[in-house]
C-alpha cells in the first residue's frame, strides 16, 4: 500500500502575522508550523503504516524552508519526503496549487491513497484536495473523521452536516481529513534521529515534472 500525504507549512498565528507592502503574507518573517488538518491526515497515514505496513511519502509545495515540515513528518514516522519548489509557483491560487501537486503525485508513480488536510489555516478554502482529485481523475471523499482499510477498500467516516456518513471506496482514492480520530503522535527520539539523517531530495522543479 502506497500513501502520499500532502502537507503544508503555514504561519504560526500565535507568533504574530506580518504582511508585505503589497498586502501578502510575509512568510519569511513568521514562525511556521505544519497545517493542523494536514497533520491529522499524516496521523491517518501512519496508522495505516502501523496496521498494514503502508509506505508513507509526504509531499509539500513551498519555499526551500518548507523542507522543515517534511523532516518533522519523517520524525513522526513517514518514510520519505518530496519538496516541490519553483519560482514559477509563487503566489499560486488554489487551481495552480492543485495542478502542481497533482503533477507531482503523478511524477511519484503508482499510489493507492492521497491524503490532504481538509483546509489550510492560512487560506481556509478547502479547495486544493478536491481539485487535485479532479486533475488525477480519481474518486474523492472529503471531511474525513476516521479512515480504515477493510476487505480491499478504504472505509471513511466523514462529517456531513448534522450526522456522520460511512463510505467505502477502492484504490486509488483521495481523502481530505478534517481532524484525527486520535491526536497526532509526537516524534520519537528514534524518529528525530532518522529525520536528522534523512536526505530531503533537491527541490523538484515544476518545470521538470
Amino acid at each position: 500500500m502506497k500513501v502520499i500525504v500532502c502537507i503544508k507549512q503555514v504561519p504560526d498565528t500565535k507568533g504574530g502575522v506580518q504582511f508585505n507592502p503589497d498586502g501578502t503574507l510575509n512568510r519569511a518573517a513568521m514562525l511556521t508550523i505544519m497545517n493542523p488538518d494536514d497533520k491529522a491526515g499524516l496521523e491517518a497515514a501512519l496508522r495505516l503504516k502501523d496496521q498494514y505496513g503502508a509506505e508513507v511519502t509526504v509531499l509539500t509545495m513551498g519555499l526551500p524552508k518548507a523542507a522543515d515540515v517534511l523532516q518533522e513528518a519523517i520524525a513522526m514516522g513517514a518514510d520519505d519526503g518530496v519538496l516541490l519548489s519553483d519560482r514559477v509557483l509563487g503566489g499560486s491560487d488554489t487551481l495552480a496549487t492543485s495542478l502542481a501537486l497533482a503533477a507531482a503525485v503523478k511524477h511519484l508513480g503508482e499510489f493507492d491513497l492521497v491524503l490532504c488536510g481538509k483546509q489550510a489555516v492560512d487560506g481556509d478554502t478547502a479547495q486544493v484536495g478536491p481539485e487535485m482529485a479532479e486533475h488525477l481523475e480519481i474518486p474523492q471523499i472529503t471531511g474525513a473523521l476516521s479512515l480504515s482499510y477493510e476487505d480491499g477498500k478504504f472505509v471513511v467516516v466523514r462529517e456531513n452536516e448534522n450526522y456522520q456518513l460511512t463510505l467505502a471506496c477502492a484504490a486509488p482514492l483521495l481523502v481530505t481529513v478534517t481532524k484525527s480520530e486520535k491526536e497526532p503522535r509526537f516524534a520519537s527520539i528514534k524518529g528525530k534521529m532518522k529525520a536528522r539523517k534523512a536526505q530531503i531530495p533537491t527541490p523538484v522543479s515544476y518545470t521538470h515534472l
